[in-house]
């Protein structure tokens, strides 16, 4: 595999500024946020690129580990329809992560469930769709009820959805943050208490959360220090 095809790919298009191409939609992928791109103008010509699965593989490994999700659906969307390439890149659990990734990203529940439950998945994998599974689950209640969840909602919406056998080994799992978890946030916290998108996707990744997991957790954290600093000031004026 020659990692400079994909570096070359991502050069290209971060230099002029430019989405991926827009052409004809791989089966089973998902179109990016805003629907299908522009068109790019055809006065800069693009680089004549023939992907084979080893590619889009690595490809989509790069553009995940920058947390660049939107970037990863715009890539997914590029692929030409090739039966033989998107039957293999249908079965390749890199791929298919990135599908989940860009599914939750879009909001694109239906889709996230129907890729996690009907595929086998490592357990290097687990953790975060996992966490995308359980988010994705609460983001519909608390949309459903209007309102947050409290750690009861949480709880009574892990024993209506449990996790699938896909992606869980049968081990119970904790739902509190590990604590190497919740001192790299408190870390981070303390040097800035309202982290950008960059910073949370980078904290993602350092901690094996969901981007929106960090973000309520800095919320969270940020309400208690709050009422904690009011209660102070009324106990002692």
């Amino acid at each position: 595999m020659n990692v400079d095809f994909v570096s070359s790919i991502l050069r290209f298009y971060a230099t002029h500024g430019l989405p991926l191409p827009p052409l004809p939609l791989g089966a089973g992928f998902i179109p990016p946020p805003g629907g299908p791109i522009n068109a790019t103008p055809a006065s800069l010509p693009l680089p004549n690129f023939t992907f084979q699965p080893a590619q889009v593989v690595q490809t989509c490994e790069s553009i995940e580990e920058s947390g660049d999700i939107e970037r990863l659906g715009r890539f997914l969307w590029s692929l030409p329809v090739n039966p033989a390439i998107c039957e293999a890149l249908n079965k390749n659990e890199t791929v298919l992560r990135a599908r989940a990734l860009v599914a939750f990203h879009c909001g694109n529940y239906r889709e996230l469930y129907h890729i996690l439950e009907n595929h086998k998945f490592t357990k290097a994998s687990h953790a975060k769709l996992q966490a995308m599974w359980l988010e994705a689950h609460y983001l519909e209640a608390e949309k459903a009820r209007g309102r947050a969840l409290g750690p009861v909602d949480k709880y009574r919406v892990r024993k209506k959805h449990p996790l699938p056998k896909t992606i869980w080994d049968g081990e119970q799992k904790t739902h509190c943050f590990k604590e190497r978890t919740r001192t790299l946030l408190r870390e981070w916290y303390i040097k800035d208490p309202y982290p950008n998108p960059s910073k949370k996707r980078e904290l993602a990744n350092a901690t094996n959360l969901t981007p929106t997991q960090v973000g309520n957790w800095f919320k969270n954290r940020r309400q208690r220090d709050r009422a904690a600093t009011a209660k102070n000031k009324f106990c002692c004026p």
